[in-house]
């Protein structure tokens, strides 16, 4: 017997034998009275369909009394569920059917955004870029750059609408009240639009009380939304919107596969910007909400956060394929039954459904990106991420909208087209930030031009807090400088990121219908240095009075189709001949540059500069060695440049510790000891006209030093090649930004820090005249820095604690001058300095010389919250206010990839210092100036051998590397 039913958890087995009969009353026993239907003459047969029937009827009695009904009230069912909230969940099931269209701009009288009383505003003399090409152009055209233009126009705003785009638009036509501003023929774009930020959740300067971009509890959070915890009050959205961004996708961050739910804001808080109420939902891009947005992220992230062996996953990009896969399958369920419920509620009506609508506040928004109401932007990096994902949209049937970070999608276009939907996702990437972590390895300049030519999308974004996204359009104009065609890089921070924000027919574009985000340029967008001179967001003016800085009057560029081709690899030459050179600034080296002809040739030979002029006899010469001749356009022969402050020669790939030379807090070390090269790290910083680094073992992290620094060349393969070491200790480095307080033992504060090297600097003092043991020693190198042998570099960025130091060396020089030694003059320089323009008197009254690093600080962390980000916010930057008060300043390397920049970089101090900094001084900043504060004297290894060949000049977007001598005998020719 089964055990269940022995127990009578199971129903008797059915029986076809009848009951017993009744018993027969003893009188009429023995006739045996014959039954009635027998008297009656009914069959057998018949009675017992009779029965059968009735028995049927009473069945279907029985269930149609279990029906559900109304009762007599109306407020619930026989089933006790509320009618009201069945009717509500029934409407709910039209709203979980539904699909968003792209919101329209067309047809509106009013922004839902604009505030009665605004008064509209009439943009002349204004060049315009509207942000499509020609009507009539063909897509095949469109796509090679034909039809696009700068236009002159006129833009007319009102009621927070672009409402006219014409020529010459009289004032007399549009309203009385209008506020005419004149643009005077600069550059007039839409805003540029950030597709990935975290600015307001990861809010500026970094503290623990205001960081809410990652939710750890969990590694699957679609549930949690960025909007609840976006801080209009953050000054970085004031710092990025300087930087003509209007709109921002503000992201949860990627430490878990599923981060949560994304928002659009364009960057106007509060009244004074234009807003209602300062609040986080007045600054929705839509405030119909009519699109969802969602990020999830793969790859090295969500491992590194959440696997602990044998106890939770995922530990490896198999478990995270897994967490994406339940989760998708769990919000799938939960879809199935509510269309089922749906179903049956719309069609039997929902008086006859036994439960409410189903519904799971944990699954509800992935559901929704299941129904195609959620745009997904999800941050990968590799190609076996990208190809497990996209796998992940067929199987579950959602769309991607732009694979964030993407590193590797230029090499796999096919992959991203096969993503569900057929339309394939964006790569939302940035120009130049690498070799960050493994993921970044493995990239490339030229991704956003390979991408578009495969007819995919690059959109550039700042990640920020990883780029100031103030800074993104800098981003744009570096795809184009690495082969993007003009517009697609103008589109890729414009129309580009409206589109995949299903905001297509609203933002990006300067034309009627539209909101009125507009920006007016000093210069072309795309060209270095370039800032806003005023931002309208939604029709109001952002700045009352905008800081402009000098500079000429602004033209357009124009698009150079030949950045297009790319030279992966350089060739190796003893000899060439360069002509087209416009202008020298080597400052050593035979030169003839008497002739009055505009330009000059370039005649190297066996590895060194033979002449630089009309050169008649060593162009000859040459020539009859059939040496390779290169024609250039705009010539510029410079001083190659030098990366101080990154880890060029200690790293390879930042995250990795075997890759790194590792952190010294504690332990005072030389970075010569050290030195590994033959690096990707320092063949880029070669190709790009960086020859000579000097790099110092990190104190705690990234931008932090402790020991002595090494110079060293790039472009060398080993520290025993010769000449590959020109100074084996440059300087002697200690850190006083906020990690200090993470220090040696006894060091727990800023203040015992710099107590700690006062205490070593006098020690030092009081043993000059005692014999060293050990020559390698901490003591020993500062021995050599009180006797003026050696700079003292501290990475410091707080004004206070750069007045400290400056203390410490009055100390210190009085301690000297007390002992009766010669008082030599103590060489000390700041390294960060994101706070210096403060105490610039001070610092130039104490020959103390800075290397900002980074050039724009963007105020970080509490040290540099007093930071100069630019106009339009500030009367210059940093850099412009020490180079005033007559401090010594160059550029310095806080991460590595920066050396793709150094040249730009100086073009913007040159640039937008009003005139303050010449093109040779600009040159300086990376290079000479660092020579200078180190006491290295240029030329002792060859000097003249180090310089760039660029075509155009190196301060300009457009510009190109042709040749770099780097010391060692040989050019590298592009």
């Amino acid at each position: 017997m089964d055990c269940a039913q022995e127990k009578g958890e199971l129903p008797p087995q059915y029986s076809a034998v009848a009951a017993p009969a009744a018993p027969v009353a003893p009188a009429l026993a023995p006739h045996r009275v014959r039954p009635a239907w027998h008297r009656r003459g009914f069959r057998r047969s018949r009675g017992l369909r009779f029965i059968g029937l009735a028995i049927l009827l009473f069945i279907g009695y029985a269930q149609w009394r279990q029906l559900p009904a109304s009762s007599s009230s109306g407020e619930v069912t026989t089933y006790g569920l509320s009618v009201k909230r069945l009717q509500e969940d029934l409407a709910t099931c039209a709203k979980l059917q539904s699909k968003p269209v792209d919101p329209a701009g067309l047809g509106r009288e009013k922004n839902a955004r604009y505030i009665d009383g605004h008064k509209p505003t009439l943009i002349k003399n204004a060049t315009v870029w509207i942000g499509e090409p020609a009507e009539g152009t063909s897509a095949e055209d469109a796509k090679a750059g034909k039809g696009w233009s700068w236009i002159k126009a006129d833009v007319y705003l009102e009621h927070g609408l672009i409402k006219r785009v014409e020529k010459d638009i009289s004032v007399k036509s549009v309203s009385k009240d209008t506020l005419v501003y004149d643009a005077n023929g600069r550059p007039l774009t839409t805003g540029i639009i950030d597709m990935h930020s975290h600015a307001g959740v990861f809010s500026l300067p970094s503290l623990w009380g205001n960081q809410d971009t990652n939710e750890m509890s969990s590694d699957i959070t679609p549930y949690v939304r960025s909007i609840d915890a976006i801080q209009p009050g953050d000054h970085q959205i004031q710092v990025i919107k300087s930087g003509g961004v209007t709109t921002s996708l503000i992201l949860p961050g990627s430490g878990n596969n599923m981060g949560g739910e994304a928002y659009v804001v364009k960057l106007a808080v509060g009244k004074e910007d234009g807003r209602n109420d300062t609040s986080a939902a007045a600054m929705l891009a839509d405030p119909d909400r009519t699109w969802r947005y969602m990020k999830m992220a793969c790859g090295e992230n969500a491992k590194r956060v959440y696997g602990k062996v044998g106890e939770h996953g995922p530990i490896s990009r198999m478990g995270e394929s897994w967490e994406f896969r339940h989760a998708f399958e769990q919000a799938s369920k939960l879809v199935g039954e509510q269309d089922d419920w749906c179903r049956a509620a719309s069609t039997l009506g929902v008086d006859r459904v036994t439960t409410y609508l189903p519904q799971e506040l944990r699954w509800e928004s992935l559901g929704a990106l299941l129904r195609g109401q959620v745009h997904l932007n999800t941050h990968c990096y590799t190609i076996p991420d990208l190809e497990a994902f996209v796998d992940h949209t067929n199987e579950f049937k959602f769309k991607v909208r732009a694979f964030h970070h993407a590193h590797q999608t230029y090499l796999v276009p096919e992959i991203l087209k096969r993503a569900y939907g057929g339309d394939p996702p964006a790569s939302a990437i940035f120009a130049t930030t690498m070799w960050y972590k493994t993921e970044s390895y493995i990239g490339s300049e030229y991704a956003g031009k390979k991408l578009w030519d495969e007819g995919l999308t690059p959109i550039y974004v700042s990640d920020n807090p990883v780029i100031n996204a103030q800074h993104v359009v800098f981003e744009a104009a570096k795809g184009y400088r690495f082969g993007l065609p003009y517009h697609a890089a103008m589109q890729s921070v414009t129309t580009a990121p409206a589109e995949r924000l299903g905001l297509g027919q609203r933002l990006g574009k300067v034309k009627p219908g539209f909101d009125a985000d507009i920006v007016v340029w000093d210069s072309d967008p795309l060209s270095v240095g370039a800032a806003p001179v005023q931002v309208w967001i939604d029709g109001t003016a952002q700045y009352e009075d905008p800081v402009e800085l000098k500079k000429p009057a602004a033209e357009p560029m124009v698009p150079d189709s030949s950045l297009g081709h790319i030279v992966e690899e350089p060739s190796t030459e003893n000899s060439a001949i360069y002509t087209g050179i416009s202008k020298s600034f080597l400052s050593t080296g035979p030169q003839d540059l008497a002739s009055e002809d505009k330009t000059y040739n370039l005649v190297i030979l066996n590895g060194s500069i033979a002449c630089i002029g009309t050169c008649e006899s060593a162009t000859q010469s040459a020539t009859s060695q059939r040496i390779k001749t290169i024609p250039l356009n705009n010539g510029y022969l410079v001083p190659s440049f030098v990366a101080f402050g990154s880890t060029l020669g200690l790293n390879a790939i930042d995250a990795e510790k075997d890759t790194d030379n590792g952190a010294s807090p504690t332990v005072f070390s030389r970075g010569l000891d050290g030195l590994a090269l033959g690096t990707k790290k320092l063949r880029v910083a070669h190709r790009y006209g960086v020859t000579r680094a000097v790099s110092a073992p990190k104190f705690a992290r990234g931008a932090t030093h402790h020991g002595t620094s090494v110079g060293f060349l790039t472009g060398a393969s080993t520290p025993l090649e010769q000449g590959a070491v020109f100074a084996d200790d440059t300087a002697v480095h200690y850190t006083l930004d906020l990690s200090a307080k993470s220090g040696e033992a006894g060091t727990p504060s800023i203040s015992a820090a710099v107590g700690a090297l006062r205490r070593k600097l006098l020690d030092a003092v009081g043993s000059l005249d005692e014999t060293i043991k050990d020559a390698y020693s901490e003591a020993a190198y500062l021995r050599k820095v009180v006797a003026g042998e050696l700079p003292l570099a501290i990475t410091v960025h707080s004004a206070d604690t750069i007045s400290a130091v400056l203390s410490v060396k009055r100390t210190v020089q009085a301690a000297l001058a007390q002992g009766n030694h010669r008082s030599p003059t103590l060489r000390f320089l700041v390294v960060g300095g994101a706070e210096s323009h403060l105490v610039a008197g001070e610092l130039a009254a104490a020959g103390v010389g800075v290397v900002l690093a980074p050039l724009l600080s963007y105020r970080m962390t509490w040290d540099q919250r007093r930071a100069l980000t630019g106009a339009p916010l500030t009367n210059g930057t940093a850099v412009d206010v020490l180079v005033a008060a007559g401090v010594k300043v160059a550029i310095g390397v806080e991460e590595d990839w920066r050396v793709y920049d150094l040249g730009l970089l100086a073009g913007i101090a040159y640039k937008n210092g009003g005139g303050r900094i010449g093109e040779r001084e600009a040159l300086g900043l990376v290079g000479r100036n660092l020579f200078d504060m180190l006491g290295l004297k240029e030329g002792e290894e060859g000097e003249r051998e180090h310089f760039v060949v660029y075509e155009g000049s190196p301060f300009e977007i457009g510009s190109r590397v042709r040749a770099v001598g780097g010391g060692n005998g040989v050019v590298s020719v592009f």
